[in-house]
């Protein structure tokens, strides 16, 4: 592996860990709501990443025939690091890695919101998709974009049930009238 791949997985790696320690809940929040989803992510996100290693160093599934590929799935990093931390920087005060609603909290229609329901999660699974492309193999893309997308779909629910316990009509209608 070269150094420019380190170097965007420890970028990518280090922004995860970073929205997840500084923007969590505050006691003034409405907290509990996340049912341990954040966890079951963090645990996914290790176990996924690690047997997609191990597959790509033991086995050969390629991608493409090509080491362009690989670069490719950075780029596809990359991008997904910073569209979540557009996505992020939208939703300002109202965004927080654990599940919660906040003090005066507004429900976020314009914007990225506007195209999407959860454009911070696709933008994620956009970073490892792009992952298991810098790997080239397409079973260690299939195990991380997999695991990923279950835990993933597993949040929205909970994060749902939280908005449309809060927002009630108001979330319902805005969830009619847009994409997951």
């Amino acid at each position: 592996m070269t150094s420019i791949f380190t170097v965007i997985y420890a970028i990518w790696g280090l922004s995860e860990i970073l929205i997840n320690r500084l923007l969590q809940s505050k006691t003034t929040d409405k907290r509990n709501l996340d049912k341990s989803s954040l966890s079951l992510i963090w645990i996914v996100i290790v176990i996924s990443l690690t047997i997609a290693v191990f597959v790509s160093l033991k086995y050969y599934f390629p991608v493409a025939s090509s080491e362009t590929i690989k670069y490719f799935g950075l780029a596809l990093i990359l991008t997904g690091v910073v569209l979540r931390l557009l996505i992020i920087k939208s939703l300002g005060k109202f965004f927080t890695a654990d599940v919660t609603i906040r003090q005066n909290h507004k429900l976020k229609t314009d914007g990225f919101y506007h195209l999407l329901r959860h454009p911070s999660y696709a933008a994620s699974l956009l970073s490892f998709t792009g992952f298991g492309i810098s790997l080239n193999n397409w079973v260690s893309l299939l195990i991380v974009a997999a695991a990923i997308l279950i835990a993933f779909i597993n949040r929205i629910k909970v994060e749902e049930k939280a908005l449309i316990e809060y927002f009630g009509q108001e979330y319902i209608e805005y969830k009619s009238q847009q994409r997951d």
